[in-house]
C-alpha cells in the first residue's frame, strides 16, 4: 500500500495555520498576563531604578515593548521571565543613553514609598531596604529576584542570563555587604 505525501503547498498552508494559532495564543497570553504581572513588574523596576517615577516610566516602556513584540513570546515559557528581561534591557539601554550611572537615579527608601514608615513593625524593613538599595545593581537585582520574588537560583540565573554560580556569588557578596553594614550600624549606635 502506497501512502502519498502531502503536496508542498498543503504542508506550507498547514504550517502557516499552526504559526498563526501560536501567534494568537502568545498574544492572548501576553495581554492577559501583563495585568496580573504589573505589581511584580513595578517592584522589579523600582529596584532596578531606585526611583518611583523612573520605575513608572520603565514599567510603561517594558509593557509597551512586550505588547509590540508579543508575537515573539513563546507559549509555554514563563511570561514573567520574558517581561522582566525586557524591562532589564530597556533600563540598561536607558542607562547607556542617559549616563544615569554617574550618580542620578537612586533615592532613599523613605522617598521611594516601598514601606509604610509610620508603622513601627516596618522600621527594620525600611532599614534593610535602604541597605539593599545601596548594593551594586547586579547584586540588587539578584537579591530582588531570589529573596523578594522567590525565584530559585536557577530561575534567577536564566532570567539574568548568567551562570548559577554567579547568582550564588552575587548573593553571598550581597549578604556580606549587608551584614557589614548592619555590624557598622550597630557599632555606631552602641
Amino acid at each position: 500500500m502506497h501512502v502519498r505525501s502531502q503536496p508542498p503547498r498543503l504542508r506550507a498552508r498547514r504550517d502557516n495555520l499552526r504559526q498563526i494559532a501560536t501567534l494568537i495564543r502568545s498574544t492572548d497570553t501576553v495581554r492577559d498576563g501583563l495585568d496580573r504581572l504589573l505589581p511584580r513588574l513595578w517592584r522589579f523596576c523600582l529596584v532596578l531604578t531606585g526611583n518611583h517615577s523612573t520605575a513608572d516610566d520603565l514599567v510603561q516602556a517594558a509593557c509597551l515593548r512586550a505588547l509590540e513584540r508579543e508575537d515573539q513570546f513563546e507559549v509555554g515559557t514563563r511570561l514573567d521571565h520574558w517581561v522582566f528581561r525586557i524591562a532589564q534591557t530597556v533600563w540598561l539601554n536607558q542607562l547607556r543613553a542617559d549616563k544615569i550611572r554617574r550618580g542620578r537615579g537612586l533615592v532613599p527608601v523613605e522617598d521611594a514609598g516601598l514601606v509604610d514608615l509610620h508603622a513601627e513593625s516596618n522600621l527594620y524593613l525600611a532599614e534593610v531596604l535602604s541597605d539593599i538599595m545601596t548594593l551594586p545593581e547586579a547584586q540588587r537585582m539578584t537579591v530582588l529576584l531570589v529573596y523578594v520574588e522567590g525565584y530559585s537560583y536557577k530561575e534567577a540565573a536564566e532570567h539574568l542570563d548568567i551562570p548559577v554560580g554567579t547568582v550564588m556569588s552575587r548573593l553571598a557578596g550581597a549578604r556580606g555587604r549587608l551584614s557589614a553594614m548592619r555590624d557598622k550600624a550597630n557599632r555606631d549606635q552602641g
